[in-house]
């Protein structure tokens, strides 16, 4: 592919395309800066949240935020619920989501033709060619988020890493720091939902 070409696609969609791997916009094209989140997330009726478990090291460096549509909040929804399923706790989910912010910002993409010159798809960008499942396993929110959360079991103390470690672990991208731009939205995200 052209330079020409790749810089228009890029600009376009919003994503790298690197070795397999959808990278989304680097901290330094954040939409919004985000700040440090308060101690504990309250909702009217509902259990408090405790921050300090979502975000157990702190936010590293800047972080991004975009504006959720309704299928962007049912995906995240659907990431919470299948990390309720696997047993697994509220810092799963937010790595998850994080990580899902990253390679697709939180869209569950089919196959992007000439665009997509490897097989990632779904909200992980997950390849069918690397063992993650079939296309239609990887579309299906609930399967990645299983698959994704299996990885993550096998990486040794993953509940003591910074997230984008832990993400980069599983998911190895060609930018393995991309993740972190994506903490506090993620912790947002599951504080605000992890009781409903």
């Amino acid at each position: 592919m052209n330079s020409m070409l790749r810089k228009s696609i890029l600009g376009v969609a919003g994503l790298a395309f690197t070795g397999g791997v959808f990278a989304g916009p680097i901290a330094a094209h954040a939409a919004e800066p985000v700040h440090a989140a308060p101690a504990v997330a309250v909702q009217a009726g509902k259990p408090a949240v405790d921050m300090g478990k979502l975000i157990p090291h702190g936010v590293q460096g800047a972080q991004s935020k975009i504006a959720l549509n309704d299928e962007q909040t049912a995906d995240a929804k659907a990431i919470i619920a299948a990390t309720k399923k696997a047993g697994m706790p509220e810092r799963a989910a937010v790595i998850s989501i994080a990580t899902s912010l990253q390679e697709s910002k939180l869209e569950n993409l089919g196959h992007l033709g000439d665009q997509n010159d490897h097989d990632s798809l779904g909200l992980f960008q997950q390849r069918p060619s690397s063992g993650w499942g079939t296309p239609e396993q990887i579309t299906n929110p609930e399967y990645s988020t299983t698959a994704f959360l299996k990885g993550l079991k096998q990486v040794d103390g993953w509940q003591d890493m910074p997230l984008t470690k832990a993400a980069q672990t599983v998911q190895v991208s060609a930018y393995p720091d991309a993740y972190a731009q994506w903490e506090q939205q993620a912790a947002d995200l599951v504080a605000q939902y992890w009781n409903n």
